[in-house]
Protein backbone atom coordinates (compact mmCIF):
# COMPACT_ATOMS: atom_id res chain seq x y z
CA UNK A 1 0.00 0.00 0.00
CA UNK A 2 1.30 3.45 -0.94
CA UNK A 3 0.48 5.74 1.97
CA UNK A 4 2.45 8.88 1.13
CA UNK A 5 4.40 10.39 -1.75
CA UNK A 6 7.04 13.07 -1.38
CA UNK A 7 8.61 14.42 -4.54
CA UNK A 8 8.74 17.07 -7.25
CA UNK A 9 5.51 18.32 -8.76
CA UNK A 10 6.01 17.93 -12.52
CA UNK A 11 2.54 18.62 -13.91
CA UNK A 12 -0.88 19.88 -12.88
CA UNK A 13 -3.77 18.76 -15.02
CA UNK A 14 -6.65 19.04 -12.52
CA UNK A 15 -7.90 16.84 -11.06
CA UNK A 16 -4.70 14.88 -11.79
CA UNK A 17 -1.10 15.73 -10.97
CA UNK A 18 2.21 14.10 -11.84
CA UNK A 19 4.72 13.73 -9.01
CA UNK A 20 8.25 12.36 -9.46
CA UNK A 21 9.61 10.45 -6.47
CA UNK A 22 12.91 8.53 -6.64
CA UNK A 23 12.91 8.70 -10.42
CA UNK A 24 9.35 7.39 -10.81
CA UNK A 25 6.51 9.61 -12.03
CA UNK A 26 3.22 8.95 -10.26
CA UNK A 27 -0.09 10.04 -11.73
CA UNK A 28 -2.25 10.97 -8.75
CA UNK A 29 -5.90 11.97 -8.73
CA UNK A 30 -6.32 14.86 -6.31
CA UNK A 31 -9.50 16.71 -5.21
CA UNK A 32 -9.54 20.41 -5.99
CA UNK A 33 -9.61 21.23 -2.27
CA UNK A 34 -6.10 19.72 -2.08
CA UNK A 35 -4.87 21.03 -5.45
CA UNK A 36 -5.52 24.58 -4.21
CA UNK A 37 -2.89 23.93 -1.52
CA UNK A 38 -0.15 22.50 -3.73
CA UNK A 39 3.14 24.18 -4.50
CA UNK A 40 4.21 25.56 -7.86
CA UNK A 41 5.40 23.28 -10.64
CA UNK A 42 8.97 22.19 -9.91
CA UNK A 43 8.56 22.45 -6.14
CA UNK A 44 8.40 19.65 -3.60
CA UNK A 45 5.02 18.33 -2.54
CA UNK A 46 3.78 15.78 -0.02
CA UNK A 47 0.58 13.87 -0.72
CA UNK A 48 -1.13 11.39 1.59
CA UNK A 49 -2.40 8.66 -0.68
CA UNK A 50 -5.02 5.96 -1.04
CA UNK A 51 -4.55 3.23 -3.65
CA UNK A 52 -7.70 1.96 -5.36
CA UNK A 53 -7.54 -1.38 -7.16
CA UNK A 54 -10.36 -2.72 -9.31
CA UNK A 55 -10.52 -5.45 -11.90
CA UNK A 56 -10.23 -2.97 -14.76
CA UNK A 57 -8.09 -0.19 -13.29
CA UNK A 58 -5.62 0.86 -10.61
CA UNK A 59 -5.59 4.49 -9.50
CA UNK A 60 -3.75 6.46 -6.86
CA UNK A 61 -5.61 9.24 -5.03
CA UNK A 62 -3.72 11.92 -3.14
CA UNK A 63 -4.57 14.52 -0.51
CA UNK A 64 -2.81 17.52 0.95
CA UNK A 65 -3.80 16.48 4.48
CA UNK A 66 -4.38 13.24 6.36
CA UNK A 67 -7.80 14.50 7.36
CA UNK A 68 -8.97 14.80 3.75
CA UNK A 69 -7.72 11.29 3.06
CA UNK A 70 -9.66 10.08 6.11
CA UNK A 71 -12.85 11.67 4.82
CA UNK A 72 -12.29 10.17 1.38
CA UNK A 73 -11.91 6.73 2.95
CA UNK A 74 -15.17 7.16 4.86
CA UNK A 75 -17.01 8.35 1.76
CA UNK A 76 -16.05 5.35 -0.36
CA UNK A 77 -17.42 3.06 2.37
CA UNK A 78 -20.89 4.49 1.72
CA UNK A 79 -23.00 2.24 -0.48
CA UNK A 80 -23.05 3.62 -4.03
CA UNK A 81 -20.19 6.10 -3.55
CA UNK A 82 -17.14 5.27 -5.61
CA UNK A 83 -13.73 6.92 -5.65
CA UNK A 84 -14.66 9.27 -8.52
CA UNK A 85 -17.74 10.57 -6.72
CA UNK A 86 -15.83 10.94 -3.44
CA UNK A 87 -13.23 12.96 -5.36
CA UNK A 88 -15.99 15.19 -6.75
CA UNK A 89 -17.45 15.75 -3.26
CA UNK A 90 -14.07 16.81 -1.83
CA UNK A 91 -13.52 19.03 -4.86
CA UNK A 92 -16.78 20.88 -4.30
CA UNK A 93 -16.12 21.48 -0.59
CA UNK A 94 -13.23 21.18 1.83
CA UNK A 95 -13.17 18.69 4.69
CA UNK A 96 -14.50 21.03 7.37
CA UNK A 97 -17.39 22.11 5.13
CA UNK A 98 -18.26 18.47 4.44
CA UNK A 99 -18.32 17.70 8.17
CA UNK A 100 -20.61 20.68 8.82
CA UNK A 101 -22.77 19.64 5.89
CA UNK A 102 -23.27 16.19 7.39
CA UNK A 103 -23.80 17.57 10.91
CA UNK A 104 -26.50 19.96 9.69
CA UNK A 105 -27.94 17.36 7.29
CA UNK A 106 -27.62 19.78 4.38
CA UNK A 107 -28.94 17.59 1.56
CA UNK A 108 -29.13 20.50 -0.87
CA UNK A 109 -25.39 21.23 -0.71
CA UNK A 110 -24.50 17.58 -1.31
CA UNK A 111 -26.90 17.50 -4.26
CA UNK A 112 -24.85 20.19 -6.03
CA UNK A 113 -22.19 17.52 -6.67
CA UNK A 114 -22.76 15.86 -10.07
CA UNK A 115 -24.27 12.39 -9.76
CA UNK A 116 -25.63 12.92 -6.25
CA UNK A 117 -29.38 13.00 -5.92
CA UNK A 118 -31.50 13.37 -2.80
CA UNK A 119 -31.46 9.65 -1.97
CA UNK A 120 -27.68 9.43 -2.30
CA UNK A 121 -27.23 12.57 -0.19
CA UNK A 122 -29.47 11.07 2.50
CA UNK A 123 -27.48 7.84 2.42
CA UNK A 124 -24.18 9.71 2.87
CA UNK A 125 -25.55 11.62 5.86
CA UNK A 126 -27.13 8.55 7.46
CA UNK A 127 -24.05 6.34 7.07
CA UNK A 128 -21.51 8.93 8.21
CA UNK A 129 -23.37 11.03 10.80
CA UNK A 130 -22.82 8.49 13.59
CA UNK A 131 -19.08 8.77 13.03
CA UNK A 132 -19.04 12.54 12.70
CA UNK A 133 -18.03 13.40 16.28
CA UNK A 134 -15.06 11.07 16.07
CA UNK A 135 -14.19 12.39 12.61
CA UNK A 136 -14.38 16.00 13.79
CA UNK A 137 -11.93 15.23 16.59
CA UNK A 138 -9.61 13.47 14.16
CA UNK A 139 -9.73 16.41 11.76
CA UNK A 140 -8.57 18.69 14.56
CA UNK A 141 -5.87 16.26 15.70
CA UNK A 142 -4.39 15.21 12.38
CA UNK A 143 -1.40 17.15 11.14
CA UNK A 144 -2.19 19.43 8.25
CA UNK A 145 0.38 20.34 5.64
CA UNK A 146 0.17 23.94 4.49
CA UNK A 147 1.73 24.14 1.05
CA UNK A 148 2.08 27.19 -1.16
CA UNK A 149 -0.73 27.95 -3.57
CA UNK A 150 0.02 27.94 -7.26
CA UNK A 151 -0.06 31.58 -8.25
CA UNK A 152 0.70 31.59 -11.96
CA UNK A 153 0.13 29.64 -15.14
CA UNK A 154 3.41 29.53 -17.06
CA UNK A 155 2.99 30.14 -20.76
CA UNK A 156 6.08 30.53 -22.94
CA UNK A 157 5.58 31.67 -26.50
CA UNK A 158 8.32 33.79 -28.03
CA UNK A 159 7.66 36.42 -30.68
CA UNK A 160 4.05 37.18 -29.77
CA UNK A 161 2.51 40.35 -28.41
CA UNK A 162 1.45 40.69 -24.81
CA UNK A 163 -2.15 40.86 -25.95
CA UNK A 164 -1.88 37.62 -27.93
CA UNK A 165 -0.10 35.92 -25.03
CA UNK A 166 -2.84 37.03 -22.64
CA UNK A 167 -5.52 35.65 -24.97
CA UNK A 168 -3.60 32.38 -25.21
CA UNK A 169 -3.37 32.16 -21.44
CA UNK A 170 -7.07 32.83 -20.96
CA UNK A 171 -8.02 30.22 -23.56
CA UNK A 172 -5.69 27.62 -22.01
CA UNK A 173 -7.06 28.33 -18.52
CA UNK A 174 -10.67 27.96 -19.69
CA UNK A 175 -10.01 24.68 -21.54
CA UNK A 176 -8.14 23.18 -18.58
CA UNK A 177 -10.92 24.22 -16.21
CA UNK A 178 -13.57 22.67 -18.48
CA UNK A 179 -11.60 19.42 -18.72
CA UNK A 180 -11.23 19.32 -14.94
CA UNK A 181 -14.95 19.81 -14.33
CA UNK A 182 -15.75 17.08 -16.86
CA UNK A 183 -13.36 14.74 -15.05
CA UNK A 184 -15.27 15.52 -11.85
CA UNK A 185 -18.54 14.42 -13.43
CA UNK A 186 -20.02 17.60 -14.90
CA UNK A 187 -21.43 17.52 -18.41
CA UNK A 188 -19.61 19.72 -20.92
CA UNK A 189 -22.48 22.16 -21.42
CA UNK A 190 -22.99 22.44 -17.66
CA UNK A 191 -19.27 23.04 -17.13
CA UNK A 192 -19.23 25.70 -19.84
CA UNK A 193 -22.17 27.47 -18.19
CA UNK A 194 -20.40 27.85 -14.85
CA UNK A 195 -16.93 28.54 -16.24
CA UNK A 196 -18.06 31.30 -18.59
CA UNK A 197 -20.10 32.82 -15.79
CA UNK A 198 -17.01 33.45 -13.65
CA UNK A 199 -14.11 33.45 -16.14
CA UNK A 200 -13.55 37.21 -15.85
CA UNK A 201 -12.84 36.84 -12.13
CA UNK A 202 -9.94 34.35 -12.36
CA UNK A 203 -6.42 34.35 -13.80
CA UNK A 204 -5.34 30.80 -12.92
CA UNK A 205 -6.82 27.38 -13.61
CA UNK A 206 -7.23 26.62 -9.91
CA UNK A 207 -8.99 29.93 -9.24
CA UNK A 208 -11.36 29.43 -12.18
CA UNK A 209 -12.27 25.90 -11.08
CA UNK A 210 -12.82 27.09 -7.51
CA UNK A 211 -15.17 29.88 -8.63
CA UNK A 212 -17.01 27.58 -11.04
CA UNK A 213 -17.56 25.01 -8.29
CA UNK A 214 -18.80 27.74 -5.97
CA UNK A 215 -21.21 28.87 -8.69
CA UNK A 216 -22.75 25.39 -8.83
CA UNK A 217 -23.80 25.80 -5.20
CA UNK A 218 -25.76 29.01 -5.75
Amino acid sequence: MIGRIRGELLEKQPPMVLVEACGVGYEVWVPMSSIYQLSDIGQEVILYTHFVVREDIQQLYGFATKSDRRLFQELIKVNGIGAKMALAILSGMDGSTLVKCIESQDHDLLCTVPGIGKKTAERIIIEIKDKINKLALELDALTTGNLNLNKKVNVQQSGVSNQTETMYQQSAIIHQALDALEALGYKRKEAEKYVHKVKSQADTVEALIRLALQATQK
